[in-house]
């Protein structure tokens, strides 16, 4: 579906982590085996996941996750990997929701044993929808599902950002306000401005990322609504599922304080993302399913919270989108597998969809 070739995501060996591994652990465990280590095809180019299995009488878990931060060498996709503000982001939902997150366990925060700070958690089992190929292109279980399946995903789906939203206590949730002054809002969107200005440190920057920050300005929410703890990367591409059913979330490293509406929006706009890149690639994608009136009219009846300023919220997550492909594409050309244009817009792949935003023509 794209004309560069796909970029690595790691520069790490899984034999070589496997080993400093079983190291790291015989210190806590004396006499605990890893097996069974493997890296998962999905891994993304933030963190990096490795999966195992530890053999010991009195081992907590046994099927476990580990959640490494990037190496720190290899041109990273976000300027910081705070391992220990994402282990307790996750302590907490479990405390305080019923969402099924995944049981954290060590946490380690020197980067000698690994490289980089990490921390283990339980394994769930189960099936994520597909990033690449994306779950709206044809040949993968998501899309081979029947409309009514599709719906009970979708159903499920929207009650964990609701749940999470509702009950999750949100004055826990301060820790996580960037610094400098300001709402919750301004002080994310001054996070994400400062996050462009490193990513086009010494590069070309983007026009249109630059006039999408200006346009947010005109869009500017009256009243921001109260702030809560959001999960910052939501999508079902982050979620576990038994069946359609979800029995894990994961990737808390976006986790955020600010309003609703910014998860709600991020939800919205990472699957319109994928629907428009089928569409543009001649097959129709999932036309029907996670519909913006669909989760915006769910969201309300389970939170008694009617979204607001959503046009603002999807231009907001279309224009985070836009930030991270550009330092991804960067990073392409850092490892010579792309080259990079003399317009820098043509490195981001919903250029289109980004413009129609800004214009207020997308919707």
């Amino acid at each position: 579906m794209a004309t560069a070739p796909r970029p690595r995501t790691s520069t790490r060996e899984p034999e070589e982590l496997g080993r400093r591994l079983g190291a790291w652990l015989d210190a806590r465990l004396p006499g605990a085996k890893v097996t069974n280590v493997s890296v998962p095809g999905s891994n993304g180019m933030s963190s990096e996941t490795l999966l195992f299995d530890i053999e010991h009488p009195d081992t907590p878990l046994r099927a476990c996750a580990l959640r490494l931060a990037a190496d720190p060498a290899a041109y990273t996709v976000f300027p910081t990997y705070d391992m220990p503000r994402q282990h307790r982001v996750m302590d907490l939902v479990a405390a305080h929701t019923d969402l099924p997150v995944p049981r954290v366990q060590w946490l380690e925060e020197d980067p000698g044993p690994l490289g980089a700070p990490f921390f283990v958690m339980a394994r769930a089992e189960g099936r994520v929808p597909p990033d690449v190929m994306p779950y709206t292109y044809e040949g993968n279980w998501l899309h081979a599902a029947t409309d009514a399946e599709r719906g009970a995903l979708q159903e499920a789906s929207i009650s964990l950002l609701a749940r999470l939203h509702d009950q999750f206590p949100a004055e826990e949730a301060e820790f996580l306000l960037p610094e400098g002054e300001g709402t919750p809002l301004r002080r994310h969107v001054d996070a994400q401005r400062a996050y462009y200005a490193w990513v086009v440190g010494g590069l070309a920057p983007s026009p249109l990322i630059e006039r999408a920050f200006a346009r947010l300005e005109e869009l500017w929410p009256v009243d921001e609504g109260p702030a809560v703890l959001n999960w910052g990367d939501a999508r079902i591409g982050n979620v576990v599922y038994d069946g359609f059913t979800p029995v894990a979330v994961l990737d808390w490293e976006m986790a955020a304080y600010a309003p609703r509406e910014v998860d709600l929006g991020w939800s919205v706009y990472l699957h319109r993302f994928f629907q428009d890149l089928t569409v543009s690639f001649g097959q129709p994608g999932l036309p029907d399913f996670l519909r913006r009136e669909d989760l915006e009219r769910r969201y309300a009846e389970l939170t008694g919270h009617t979204p607001r300023d959503m046009e603002f919220h999807t231009l907001y997550a279309a224009l985070r989108h836009a930030i991270v492909m550009l330092r991804i594409a960067y990073r392409q050309a850092h490892f010579g597998e792309v080259e990079v244009p003399a317009d820098p817009d043509g490195l981001i792949l919903h250029r289109a969809s980004l413009a129609d935003m800004v214009q207020g023509t997308y919707w």
